[in-house]
């Protein structure tokens, strides 16, 4: 249509008929197909959202570390993380924090931050709580807590894309559902939880989608290309942002390795490699943490020598005598023998990153060494068990196999990554039980292909209409209509078993239940669904009454805490970069005073600054409501770690609990009597252990006889005569105290 036609009457017509011409056509099933997606998004941010009735806080200790470094960003520009030593955390040498965090999950928050402030849409200070938070009245603090949602939710979209593309629609949405519901990706994904797995399993399907589509056979090499490079930049953001980049890495080798043994080489494939690993490695040599030396790891040498027999497969076809073909491929293969061979030899190829050696071997992890004892600690470094797993994963985890079955039936290229995908991460997962998220997108995936393949040929039946005349069907053994639907219906009982009919012992759905319960600071790291105030409080006393310089010494569990919230320098946090300085801590718990005194001057002696202030937490329980035990929620759940750690016999300082031997009357006694029970002197005399005890004796009886040579009481979250008794039970009842003592040097005896 011309210029001036469209001026005129009929122009004018014409013009505004074909915009109505150009509406969206959406059919009823396409209608249907969105809105159930748009149904499972808003189901997997709802779900996130729950733990918002607690308030407004960071859940677990690594999101606020993470939260330092997102406002870092903002404060200092983005590149500023490179050069920032934190000289708040490993007091005296502070925290390179460069080599020790990915700035992925930080640097993607502060990007959605900005734009969300650009749009008017960052949420603002929220004052109004049950419990004071003094960083709520940060916007940045505010949008980190709601990150994870909005970032699971687009994982829930990735996912359902990639489902999409191995199974069809139905797969696609069976993959969102689940994963949406998944426990354990819930768990570590919910609103607070600002940790690298947030972005992580997001790099980690972004990464699988895109590279699947590099390798298609029906797209052209340009979108080949153009895939191959959003792979790179989707793995090389993973490395940017997630230790378990590696993982990424490996089911890539692995699968490839599959496809040259199926004989399915192709140059596409060797292309879309080439690409991938080479705008994705050239990522990770600009990550401080990786630095050039990722270069050296087996890992990446395993990516170079998978490179280089794709090359004998490219170039061995380019041969046409046999006879040389031979020759060329055992002189390359020679070659890239004696290269890794002169590589190590010249000491060029370093070891496997520690964390991914302990999880492929998990008996690495036990030993009686420091960073052995440290890591043995931690709970979620524990290998996984079959009833973890099933809490986790619910009926899902009886699909598995038949998911399995049915990809190895039909051995497509996505197929056979994700037979690579599931078994690996079921092994990885077992290792270690945080690894359970890993396992939830494959488990998502092969559930979802599992449960479509069984409902498909009964659904097919049901819509079909008679073929056979009755009076032959008798002779026909035929599955009817009856056990089709009785079968769909059998699959959908299954799904309300996991996600709708609450766990033995519960009130709640096994997912609400997950999704319900509060952040751990918010309740005070006990296990009852209730906003408990003492950790909050003891960390605004912190930040407003203690000195700007003061220095707090804790167990290791608290630093990140006592840094972000209490805004206090300390002498170790969750990242546990320095187990000798871990064990020095544990090792002053676990001294008498005077030994104790020698370890606090020698911190002293390496910095500006003197320690000022011990922090311990203890919690403690009742259930007649005179007599008081140990909780073990706090420091009194933690003191044997605190000496193992530093190399020390527990059992020296009391085989029963610290400052307490248990001497058996005889060897079929299976519990203690009061006559049984003898005071360990040695343990009695340690520092954790007066601290505990004259904490506990104060705080129930106004009193203690126990006498602190070299501290005084600062502060109790916790008063004699007003003890916050906190139901459990019907019978048991705790009590948390986080207590911090003063210390006192020669001049202020």
């Amino acid at each position: 249509m011309s210029i001036g036609k469209l001026f005129t009457k009929d122009g004018a017509v014409e013009a505004l008929s074909s915009i109505g011409n150009l509406r969206l056509r959406l059919t009823h099933s396409s209608m249907l197909h969105v809105s159930m997606l748009l149904i499972i998004l808003v189901i997997a941010a709802s779900i996130r959202l729950l733990p918002m009735q607690w308030g407004f806080q960071l859940s677990e200790f690594d999101p606020h570390m993470h939260y330092r470094l997102a406002s870092h960003m903002v404060d200092n520009g983005f590149t500023s993380w490179t050069t920032w030593i934190d000289t708040m955390s490993w007091y005296p040498q502070g925290l390179n924090v460069a080599n020790s965090l990915f700035p992925g999950l930080a640097g993607t928050a502060v990007f959605f931050y900005q734009i969300a402030s650009a749009l008017n849409l960052a949420p603002g200070p929220i004052y109004s709580s049950e419990i004071y938070h003094p960083l709520t009245a940060d916007p940045l603090f505010n949008f980190c807590i709601i990150f994870p949602v909005i970032m699971a939710t687009l994982t829930v979209f990735v996912i359902y894309l990639l489902g999409r593309d191995i199974g069809g629609k139905e797969v696609g949405l069976f993959s969102a559902l689940f994963l949406a519901l998944s426990s354990s990706y819930i768990s570590r994904t919910s609103f607070g939880f600002f940790d690298d797995e947030t972005v992580g399993i997001f790099g980690l399907l972004l990464f699988i989608f895109f590279f699947l589509r590099s390798i298609d056979s029906k797209r052209s090499p340009r979108s080949s290309i153009v895939y191959a490079v959003a792979g790179g930049l989707s793995l090389g953001y993973l490395f940017a942002s997630w230790g378990a980049a590696r993982y990424g890495l490996g089911i890539t080798l692995v699968f490839v390795f599959a496809m040259l043994l199926l004989k399915r080489y192709s140059t596409r494939l060797f292309i879309s490699y080439t690409t991938t690993f080479v705008v994705s490695l050239l990522i990770a040599v600009n990550i401080p943490r990786l630095g050039t030396t990722f270069l050296t790891e087996p890992t990446v040498m395993a990516v170079v020598g998978v490179f280089l027999v794709l090359c004998i497969f490219e170039f061995s076809k380019r041969i046409t005598v046999p006879k040389n073909k031979l020759l060329f491929v055992v002189g390359f293969l020679a070659g890239i023998v004696i290269l890794f061979i002169m590589l190590s030899q010249l000491g060029l190829i370093g070891s496997l990153e520690a964390k991914l050696w302990a999880t492929l071997f998990p008996s690495e992890r036990i030993g009686d060494t420091p960073i052995q004892q440290l890591v043995q600690s931690v709970q979620e470094h524990k290998p996984a068990t079959w009833g973890s797993f099933y809490y986790d994963l619910g009926v899902g985890i009886l699909f598995v196999p038949v998911g399995l079955f049915f990809a190895v039936q039909n051995p497509t290229n996505r197929n056979v990554f994700l037979v690579v995908f599931g078994l690996t991460s079921i092994y990885f997962a077992s290792s270690l039980v945080r690894l359970n998220l890993l396992l939830a997108p494959a488990l998502s995936i092969l559930w979802a292909l599992a449960l479509v393949q069984m409902i498909r040929p009964f659904v097919t039946i049901l819509r079909e209409g008679p073929t056979i005349p009755r009076r032959k069907m008798r002779f026909r053994p035929r599955v009817g209509k009856e056990f089709s639907a009785g079968f769909i219906v059998l699959m959908f009982i299954l799904l309300t078993a996991t996600f709708v009919i609450p766990s033995s012992g519960a009130t709640q759905p096994r997912v609400i239940q997950r999704a319900w319960s509060p952040t751990t600071i918010a309740a005070s790291s006990l296990p009852v669904r209730a906003n408990i105030p003492d950790w909050l409080d003891a960390l605004n006393y912190i930040r407003v009454d203690l000195p700007d310089d003061a220095v707090v010494l804790s167990w290791w569990d608290y630093g990140y805490w006592i840094t972000a919230i209490g805004n206090k320098t300390t002498l170790a946090d969750n990242g546990t970069v320095n187990s000798t300085q871990i064990s020095l801590i544990g090792k002053f718990f676990m001294s008498e005073e005077t030994s104790a005194m020698e370890i606090i001057d020698d911190f002293n002696s390496r910095g500006e600054l003197k320690i000022t202030h011990v922090l311990i937490y203890i919690t403690f329980a009742t259930q007649d409501g005179t007599t008081t035990y140990d909780a073990g929620y706090g420091d009194e759940g933690k003191w044997r770690w605190m000496a193992r750690i530093p190399g020390l016999n527990d059992t020296l300082l009391g085989n029963y609990t610290l400052g307490v031997d248990w001497v058996k009357s005889s060897d079929d006694d299976t519990s203690p009597d009061d006559d049984e029970l003898i005071v360990n002197t040695l343990g009695n005399s340690t520092v954790m252990y007066k601290m505990m005890h004259y904490a506990i004796d104060t705080l129930t009886t106004g009193s203690s006889d126990i006498v602190l040579e070299n501290f005084e009481v600062e502060y109790f979250s916790q008063q004699y005569g007003s003890l916050q008794w906190i139901p459990s039970s019907d019978t048991e009842y705790f009590v948390p105290a986080v207590c911090i003592y003063k210390i006192l040097y020669d001049e202020q005896v």
